[in-house]
């Protein structure tokens, strides 16, 4: 007992200082411009060594694009505490929006300096790449486990997992390319509503 709460302790610190230091990246690149932040800069922001900031990332772009991972990861375990009874577009919303509302992120729209750095981010590969084979296949089992659906031979889940991250790229490229700026949360909650509403043909026609 006492060793799986103190492997608990070490993973623990081990993600706050990983948080710690995709914080400080950000912060510090919303502050100077990305281009103007070194390892050294963000470490000593941080807290921790250069070498600390080397054992946990390979550079500034993947810390930046750490805490949107983050934030995906802890969507998955919100969803699967949803209401069992809640309609599945609902649920999936709901828990892709409340890491950013719990941050705060989507109370005002970006300013142009913060919207150069998260355009930055949203185009490199570390972004791109948000959803890994194994976070997806962790949404894909998650879904399935909600929908009575089996992910080895049903479409379904699959199907839902892509259109979920489709959503997610969606807003975030409608987001960099907004003028004016408008907040991530409008757009992705748009997205899920354009989806559970059949995507309707928006000429009309």
């Amino acid at each position: 007992m006492a060793e799986d709460q103190a492997l608990g302790l070490r993973e623990r610190k081990k993600l706050d200082t990983r948080r710690a230091i995709s914080d400080a990246t950000m912060q510090l690149a919303f502050e100077r411009g990305l281009e103007n932040v070194t390892r050294d800069d963000i470490a000593a922001r941080a807290g921790v060594s250069v070498r600390t900031f080397n054992n946990y990332f390979t550079g500034k772009f993947e810390a930046l694009a750490y805490r949107n991972l983050d934030r995906i990861r802890r969507s998955l375990t919100m969803f699967r505490e949803r209401p069992a009874e809640e309609p599945l577009w609902t649920a999936l919303s709901e828990a892709i929006l409340a890491p950013f509302e719990a941050e705060g992120i989507g109370a005002e729209p970006p300013s142009p300096t913060q919207l150069a750095v998260i355009r930055t981010i949203v185009d490199s590969p570390d972004a791109k790449g948000a959803l890994s084979k194994d976070l997806t296949d962790d949404w894909v089992a998650a879904i399935a486990e909600r929908t009575g659906t089996d992910p080895d031979h049903d479409m379904f889940p699959h199907l839902v997992t892509g259109v979920l991250s489709a959503i997610m790229q969606s807003a975030a490229l409608a987001y960099v390319r907004a003028d004016p700026p408008v907040v991530i949360t409008t757009l992705l909650r748009r997205g899920f509503e354009e989806v559970a509403a059949g995507l309707p043909d928006p000429s009309g026609r």
